[in-house]
């Protein structure tokens, strides 16, 4: 009796030894916590220990890679130099010089009670990440990715660059950089997925999907993409199954509470993107799940 139950303590603890890690992905940084897309978004997010760092990208006037999740400025998170409200102005009408103007550091998001604002901060480069990440002296910086997004709409082509034009701005940024085996692209747009596939073909691809979809599987096979990431509302563990069996990922987006995150478990995701990363880190902790 004593040799089974001591068997079976050692069969629990390689299974749980076992269990895939699901890698946590900083949402903005830490959109709850801190300004979204800002250099102390990213900074908190490293201190916090994730995975990977999740952010946006626009491209403005003069054809600089800035960290954005819209192609306008928000006047609900920046702000002009004395707490001037801003306007709604189109990055794309922007220098990066005119862009640094604005504090997105100042203003608190309404829709996010915790966050901790930080004046001053401006719309980072894409560069200026790269250059924090390699600085950083946190231990999650040694082995953190990068997970970026980029913003097109191909209903307002005036908005933005040509998936082309941002396609190779972003490719000749990541490779100056050094961080190719560090960095997935993820886009709604496929334009700038199948650019990027044609311009830096090691580079790691993700399709994000807002819909019901009906076979992610095959969605992932035809893309030729290495995750798919869904709205968790949508999906279901077939789907997750599916895209597993076409060789690809899943991570879903935007997941910010328990409920949601036992769900995404139960389904086998690879990954989940979160707005509250140290959250969720401590909860996998506790469940025995990192």
């Amino acid at each position: 009796m004593k040799n089974a139950l001591m068997l079976s303590v050692v069969l629990m603890g390689s299974a749980s030894a076992a269990a895939p890690r699901i890698a946590v992905h900083g949402h903005r940084g830490s959109r709850g916590t801190r300004p979204e897309n800002t250099l102390a978004a990213f900074k908190e997010a490293l201190r916090v220990g994730v995975d990977v760092l999740e952010l946006d990208l626009g491209v403005t006037k003069d054809g600089v890679v800035v960290v954005s999740h819209d192609p306008l400025i928000n006047p609900v998170i920046c702000s002009l130099p004395g707490g001037k409200p801003a306007e709604a102005a189109p990055l794309r009408t922007l220098t990066y010089a005119e862009l640094s103007r604005y504090d997105c550091g100042s203003l608190r998001n309404p829709r996010f009670p915790r966050q901790v604002p930080s004046p001053g901060e401006r719309m980072p480069l894409l560069s200026e990440v790269f250059a924090l990440v390699k600085a950083s002296t946190q231990p999650a910086a040694a082995r953190v990715e990068l997970n970026m997004e980029t913003k097109l709409l191909p209903g307002e082509p005036d908005l933005t660059v040509s998936p082309e034009e941002f396609a190779a701005l972003l490719a000749a940024e990541i490779k100056a950089s050094g961080f190719q085996n560090r960095v997935i692209v993820q886009s709604f747009d496929r334009r700038t997925l199948e650019a990027l596939r044609r311009l830096a073909p090691k580079l790691r691809l993700s399709m994000l999907i807002s819909d019901n979809l009906p076979d992610l599987g095959a969605l992932a096979a035809a893309q030729r993409v290495d995750f798919i990431s869904p709205d968790w509302l949508w999906i279901t563990k077939a789907d997750v199954d599916a895209v597993h069996a076409a060789g690809a990922k899943v991570a879903p987006w935007t997941v910010n509470d328990e409920k949601g995150w036992a769900r995404m478990v139960d389904f086998g995701v690879d990954a989940v993107i979160t707005d509250y990363p140290e959250d969720l880190i401590v909860w996998l902790k506790a469940k025995g799940l990192r």
